[in-house]
């Protein structure tokens, strides 16, 4: 059992949100809320989460149910009667964190070092304060010298406590003891008739227990997403700090401004992001790869030294050296070996294609197996589906598709046949074959002028 837990809220609705979604389950960077706050505490040494669900709890333990326990809020009566829920999971003396499931932007290092202190001092409390210059939302840290006497939520605060510039973060560590006897004597005297999680601060001060303050040097970590708006800022904060913790990786980054990188993703030294890029999801891209101009990769692997170029590709498989675009469309499913050419309006879905093999425009290559070093002509259309079901297409190594060929599955075109262009392909053709399947040409002399009359 750890000695360090932490206890997340996330139970709220997010009225300001105006979402069917609950507010943690909101994306930033590629990533939900509450996994943010979750990779955080895990960065800071917890290996015990318990994660307070309501509105919309279903979702929030499906996403996260292999991650944290689960403690259900079934009714919202405000974060002291939150966090009370989670006391019978609590054993023994242990080190609590309290924070919310919506502050994406806290620093493990800075509750490395709230911890510290607290531990250090012996507290029963210690509250993670920050300066802020518009503090207008955030609780006020009333003090008396360094002491502190209270804190005063902001529709609860006179207009002199209004002016107060250091907030309340939300984000505490608490004795766990501590906590648990305070909690049973809160009340919701205030002006929201509510259970306020802060009121512990008063009942601990009026039994004269140890309380301290850390205050944090960045007020972006206090931020909290309860708007749209909010949620805008903190992705423009997350993404920056992406961008150049790569650059400082050794990744060059042309125009920082048209890049947006997600926080899953993974580059090698030396590759190149072209401007208007988007790397989304679990996309690996390997060293001396050059990706871009407006390119859009999700859930890709990209091997070293590939280049795409102006095109979409989800949940595919790039092998080495590849070249990749204009104007390609990779489709799930989709392994590409080393060496491979896609061209410009090519279209691939759910199919292999080895070493070697180019595919160079105008194509769509559906449920198929493309061999080493085949050439697809401009125009081949694999006709895998055939309304009620889809089937698979061969092609052997070094076969060579005719222009404008249509290859309809199940079918299998041996290593190094030919396809005449034009020809509509029904049946297997054997390795080393030329096939043709055209209509005869007819052609009728003068028949314009015969029209005409």
């Amino acid at each position: 059992m750890s000695n360090l837990v932490a206890v997340i809220m996330a139970a709220g609705k997010g009225t300001r949100m105006k979402s069917k979604l609950p507010k943690v389950m909101h994306s930033l960077a590629g990533k939900t809320l509450i996994e943010h706050v979750l990779d955080i505490v895990g960065r800071a040494g917890v290996d015990r989460s318990l994660v307070i669900v309501g509105h919309g709890r279903e979702g929030v333990k499906a996403l996260i149910e292999n991650r944290a326990e689960i403690v259900v809020q079934t009714e919202q009566l405000g974060t002291g009667h939150a966090v009370l829920q989670a006391m019978p999971y609590l054993e023994g003396e242990q080190t609590v964190l309290v924070l919310s499931g919506d502050q994406p932007l806290l620093k493990s290092e800075t509750l490395n070092e709230l911890v510290k202190l607290h531990q250090a001092q012996g507290a029963s409390a210690t509250v993670l304060t920050s300066y802020m210059e518009q503090p207008f939302g955030y609780g006020r840290i009333i003090k008396k010298g360094e002491n502190l006497v209270r804190i005063v939520e902001e529709k609860d605060a006179a207009p002199d406590e209004r002016e107060i510039k250091e907030i309340n973060t939300g984000t505490y560590c608490f004795k766990g003891s501590a906590l648990k006897d305070a909690l049973t004597k809160i009340t919701t005297q205030n002006a929201q008739g509510e259970y306020y999680l802060t009121e512990v601060f008063d009942v601990l001060l009026k039994h004269e227990k140890k309380v301290l303050t850390y205050r944090t040097v960045n007020s972006q970590e206090a931020l909290g997403i309860n708007s749209r708006g909010q949620l805008a800022e903190a992705e423009g904060i997350v993404r920056k700090n992406i961008l150049e913790h790569w650059m400082s990786e050794g990744v060059t980054i042309v125009d920082p401004a048209s890049t947006f990188i997600d926080a899953e993703v993974i580059l090698a030294q030396d590759v190149t992001i072209l401007p208007f890029t988007r790397l989304v999801g679990k996309t690996k891209i390997e060293e001396d790869s050059v990706i871009g101009p407006q390119t859009n990769l999700e859930n890709c692997t990209v091997g070293r030294g590939s280049e795409v170029t102006c095109s979409v590709a989800r949940d595919a498989v790039i092998g080495e050296c590849c070249h990749i675009g204009p104007f390609s469309y990779l489709r799930p499913g989709t392994k590409l070996d080393a060496r491979v050419k896609v061209g410009d309006f090519v279209e691939i879905k759910n199919s292999w294609v080895e070493m070697g093999a180019k595919i160079p425009h105008l194509s769509y290559i559906g449920d198929t197996h493309v061999g080493k070093s085949a050439n697809i002509g401009a125009g081949t259309i694999t006709c895998n589906y055939d309304g009620v079901n889809k089937h698979h297409t061969k092609i052997g190594d070094h076969a060579f598709i005719g222009s404008n060929t249509n290859l309809v599955a199940p079918l299998e075109v041996g290593e190094y046949a030919v396809t005449g262009a034009g020809s509509t392909i029904t049946k297997n053709v054997p390795a080393k074959a030329l096939v043709v399947e055209r209509s005869q040409q007819v052609v009728k002399e003068n028949w314009h002028r015969e029209k005409i009359k």
